[in-house]
């Protein structure tokens, strides 16, 4: 698929210790000092701010208590960053975990839930010793576009009833189309003092976050419609009317009622749990990696991810995964390490306990409102534009993908999804495909002089420390990205510049342009000058669709070209 022009040693297979070592003893060989700790330490509370409302919220919202969710964020969240393979990585219950969770809690109870993330934490425990992180990464771009649109708008929808302060006659269906016509017949029970709570909860996260971005609005924002609740006596739904308020503490470890019918009753939803929990902690920390010019361990982070599963299960918590939000959060408050996840956990765990009383009297409305600003910042705008402007075959993929979450069933939609774009990647291969006459099964061998101008070898190109040139040949596709894009960071770490060559790509889509978007953005920020060679017409259209264009990058004829340019950037800079 690949040839590179560079030392060998970047493809040096890496051993069972190298692969499932976690991230924090990597940290702590590198030495870790006391301006290490200060700054992790900053990291964790800022946070573990951000992460309080959200953990509650996301656990009421899935037909769990507020303290389940904390349970899941204090006990998931340590076990991720101490055993994990990534890290900046944040662990805790995540909005999109909200329809399985809920879906699961309606069919088998809130002891069938526990049972099926205790199931899920061994399923991502062998998944990870299998080593099949690596194939979760074959999931098309507009798959993983699609289905979190799909998750956002359900999020949105299980809040219409928090949000305009609903009282229904019967239980709130879970479909969605169900659902809608259950909350128009309740529409006349609305109360303004829930629909005030939440407007004004959104229109402080979404104007702090505006005007003062480092500041932590939705905590800010749950905080001061508390106090109105408390203060005017409102009459909305809070925390301590409908839940009785949080114990001041974690509750003793026990393990989930285990029995063969229970067992077989709640495996699918089990398997739900680990594609979805693997697929979003693997995309959280593609996103650390980005943003840091780090490189995670896919296998070792399913391995923490597992662990962090099955201890949330034995203290009653709900499903952890990476949290791409608070993940975000903790590389751009400076965190060193894993270390700020653990006090992450450690302080929110303080939280709880000096501040358990307090919670009684947030309005559920405001917690509602904060997930309405959640949900629309889960939807990819740029992405889902993108994708359904350049592309018949990507926007059929990714509409059949969010109509399938919508008004299907997750794993369904990933299945269907990951399908249709293996068919587009046929009917583009069949397209791409050129048939010449006269043309042998195998290369003929030919003398010297056959190519025409025949220069001598230069061995200096590949022995240059700067410069790199590495030639991709045949179709770049998700299912080669993953690979791919893993040896171009390698190599972007340690050059001033690097020369890709397509001459030998007969199309690429939009994963692949997604995998090249995010290396130029790395190495736009590590100073690498990238250098692209021989695109055809199609190839560099799809780029451009994608913002891979000068000055991000530079467009050359050939390899030769490509060289020339890379070099005069490094003697400049």
């Amino acid at each position: 698929m690949t040839e590179k022009r560079s030392a060998p040693s970047v493809s040096d297979e890496p051993g069972f210790v190298d692969l499932f070592t976690p991230k924090l003893v990597s940290v702590l060989r590198e030495g870790y000092t006391a301006a290490h700790l200060k700054a992790d330490a900053v990291a964790g509370l800022t946070v573990a701010i951000v992460a309080l409302p959200l953990s509650m919220a996301i656990a009421i919202a899935s037909g769990a208590t507020p303290a389940q969710g904390l349970y899941t964020a204090i006990v998931g969240g340590f076990f991720v960053s101490l055993l994990g393979g990534s890290r900046f990585q944040i662990g805790g219950p995540a909005g999109a975990f909200i329809v399985l969770v809920a879906g699961t809690v309606a069919q088998h109870g809130m002891e069938g839930l526990i049972l099926a993330t205790f199931l899920s934490g061994l399923m991502l425990v062998a998944a990870g010793f299998l080593r099949l992180g690596t194939y979760i990464k074959f999931i098309p771009y507009p798959v993983t576009v699609g289905f979190t649109a799909g998750i956002a708008v359900i999020i949105f929808a299980s809040q219409l009833k928090e949000l305009f302060g609903l009282t229904l006659v019967g239980p709130e269906p879970g479909p969605l189309l169900a659902k809608l016509p259950v909350l128009y017949e309740a529409l006349p029970s609305l109360e303004p003092a829930s629909l005030g709570l939440a407007l004004v909860t959104i229109v402080i996260i979404v104007g702090l976050k505006r005007v003062r971005p480092h500041w932590p609005g939705m905590l800010i924002a749950v905080v001061l419609a508390g106090l109105a609740t408390w203060g005017l006596d409102l009459p909305v739904a809070t925390i301590g009317s409908r839940f009785g308020g949080i114990p001041s503490g974690l509750p003793a470890p026990s393990l989930p009622d285990f029995s063969v019918e229970r067992i077989a009753a709640i495996l699918p939803n089990a398997i739900g749990f680990t594609l979805l929990g693997a697929i979003e902690s693997l995309l959280s920390a593609v996103v650390a990696d980005g943003m840091t010019g780090r490189r995670h361990r896919s296998n070792c982070e399913l391995v923490g991810q597992g662990v962090a599963n099955a201890a949330s299960a034995l203290f009653g918590g709900i499903c952890v995964t990476g949290t791409i939000a608070r993940t975000a959060t903790n590389v751009r408050s400076g965190a060193h390490g894993p270390v700020s996840g653990m006090l992450h956990s450690a302080f929110l765990l303080v939280f709880m306990l000096v501040a358990a009383p307090l919670a009684q009297y947030v309005p559920l409305a405001s917690l509602a409102g904060l997930l309405a600003v959640v949900a629309w910042n889960m939807i990819e705008k740029h992405a889902i534009r993108t994708l359904l402007m350049t592309s018949r075959g990507d926007a059929i993929v990714l509409l059949a993908t969010l109509g399938l979450t919508i008004f299907r069933d997750l794993t369904e939609a990933i299945v269907v999804g990951f399908a249709l774009g293996s068919v587009l990647f046929i009917h583009r291969m069949s397209k791409a495909v050129a048939v010449e006459r006269h043309t042998p099964l195998v290369a003929e061998d030919r003398a010297d002089d056959a190519n025409g101008d025949r220069k001598p070898y230069d061995e200096g190109v590949t022995n240059d420390p700067d410069v790199v040139v590495y030639r991709i040949t045949g179709a770049f596709f998700f299912g080669a990205a993953a690979s791919i894009g893993s040896v171009l960071d390698r190599i972007a770490d340690t050059h001033k510049a690097l020369v890709l060559d397509f001459a030998a790509v007969p199309f690429l889509d939009s994963t692949a342009a997604n995998t090249i978007r995010g290396l130029a953005d790395k190495a736009a920020r590590r100073g690498v000058r990238v250098v692209l060679t021989g695109l055809r017409k199609e190839v560099k259209r799809d780029l451009a669709a994608q913002g891979i264009c000068p000055p991000l990058v530079d467009f050359e004829a050939n390899v030769a070209d490509g060289l020339r340019v890379a070099h005069a950037a490094v003697a400049t800079a």
